[in-house]
């Protein structure tokens, strides 16, 4: 009887949490202007370098806020920041289709990098001591895999119903139901438990940025832990931008763009949910995953055609799958202290890798197709999985 009445209360605490992030993240991705927005961009007259350096606007304001705003979810409220985000994209998205033109586009981007930052890091920080809290702290991988997930599904609910939203009523349909969908993010963050102690004057997030960042510099295995996270998420997460243009480049018509998008999302989602049983991995099992992704994406990019776009979903698929991997064994590594601030210093080492994707592809997409510039730039993840490689070795 004593063990039973025990575990009741942890079970509905971690009900509790779960339910609010998978909706959460759900809702956070349903945006119907996610399969079209590098559409907009483009009928709206910009160029690919335009267009590039509207993406790396947002890195960039990603980079300079997400140390700093990982330090402010160490010693305030999370929970505050995750409701705060979605109305900052709100803004944003109202303003790219009242107002469409580079400048607007600028200032959503901005306003949707600030959101990025304040939810970095003080999601997976939130989620990962709540479970903590009710003894469920090895559920994290599982949890934020369903999670991702959940993301996914939203972002392939969106794309299916951007079709016929975006055919009936144009870019303004498309854009008002993504801000809906923001404002409803916002509400469903309200609900998140959060079980956290004020901090003192003297804890404030100066102090708590010095004590994280001093911890990553003192244990080596937890520096790499951090690398690792941008080092799997940033190249993939850039190419997702692009997927519209690679799907055009196939012979795919704008108005199943979309649908080509599900299919690639829906390889991600189903790799977010192997989260929990692929823990057991190890270190040679991730680089395996990561070259076998890598290969996928080339392979998928290189075909020009339709049905390549199978392969570049088991591309994602993998990614996304690695992704949880790489965060969730940065997560174990954490002490307690500076958990944001840390989760939002790998934030920002994928904020700055991202930028470099960006520049990156504007340049080699000026001189070859979009399949050859995903193929190019699936190389560095091999090159990860190798340095993977030996590092298990020289352990043995």
């Amino acid at each position: 009887m004593t063990l039973t009445s025990a575990r009741v209360p942890a079970a509905v605490g971690e009900r509790r949490i779960t339910a609010t992030l998978y909706g959460y993240q759900f809702l956070d991705d349903f945006v119907l202007l996610y399969p079209v927005y590098a559409l907009l961009f483009a009928d709206a007259g910009l160029s690919l370098w335009q267009i590039s350096s509207l993406f790396a606007l947002w890195s960039l304001t990603g980079v300079l806020l997400e140390v700093p705003s990982g330090a402010w979810a160490d010693s305030v409220s999370r929970r505050l920041l995750l409701w705060i985000g979605p109305l900052l994209t709100a803004v944003g998205f109202a303003l790219w289709v009242i107002l469409p033109s580079y400048g607007a586009f600028a200032l959503g981007f901005v306003l949707w990098g600030a959101r990025g930052a304040l939810g970095s890091g003080a999601l997976e920080a939130l989620v990962y001591e709540e479970l903590d809290r009710i003894g469920a702290a090895g559920r994290y991988a599982r949890v934020m895999g369903r999670a991702h997930a959940a993301g996914l599904a939203g972002v392939m609910a969106a794309m299916a119903a951007a079709g016929p939203v975006f055919a009936r009523g144009g870019y303004p349909a498309v854009g008002t139901a993504s801000v809906l969908a923001c404002l409803l993010t916002a509400a469903t963050a309200t609900r998140f438990p959060e079980h956290r102690r004020p901090l003192a004057d003297d804890e404030r997030w100066a102090a708590v940025l010095k004590s994280g960042l001093s911890a990553a510099r003192r244990d080596r295995r937890l520096r790499a832990a951090v690398l690792l996270v941008p080092a799997v998420g940033a190249i993939w997460g850039s190419l997702d931008e692009y997927t519209p243009f690679l799907a055009r480049e196939t012979g795919v018509p704008d108005a199943f763009v979309p649908y080509a998008l599900l299919l690639i999302w829906a390889g991600a989602t189903v790799g977010g949910l192997f989260a929990g049983p692929a823990e057991r991995l190890g270190t040679r099992g991730l680089a395996a995953l990561l070259a076998g992704a890598a290969l996928a994406l080339a392979a998928g990019a290189l075909t020009g055609r339709p049905a390549g776009l199978l392969l570049v979903a088991v591309a994602f698929g993998g990614f996304q799958l690695a992704t949880v991997l790489a965060d969730a064994r940065m997560q174990h590594r954490i002490e307690d202290t500076g958990r944001a601030t840390l989760t939002s210093v790998a934030g920002l080492g994928t904020e700055v890798a991202t930028v470099a994707v960006y520049g990156a592809y504007a340049a080699i997409g000026s001189m070859a197709g979009h399949g050859t510039v995903f193929a190019v730039l699936s190389v560095p993840y091999l090159v990860t999985a190798l340095s993977l490689t030996v590092r298990a070795r020289t352990r043995e």
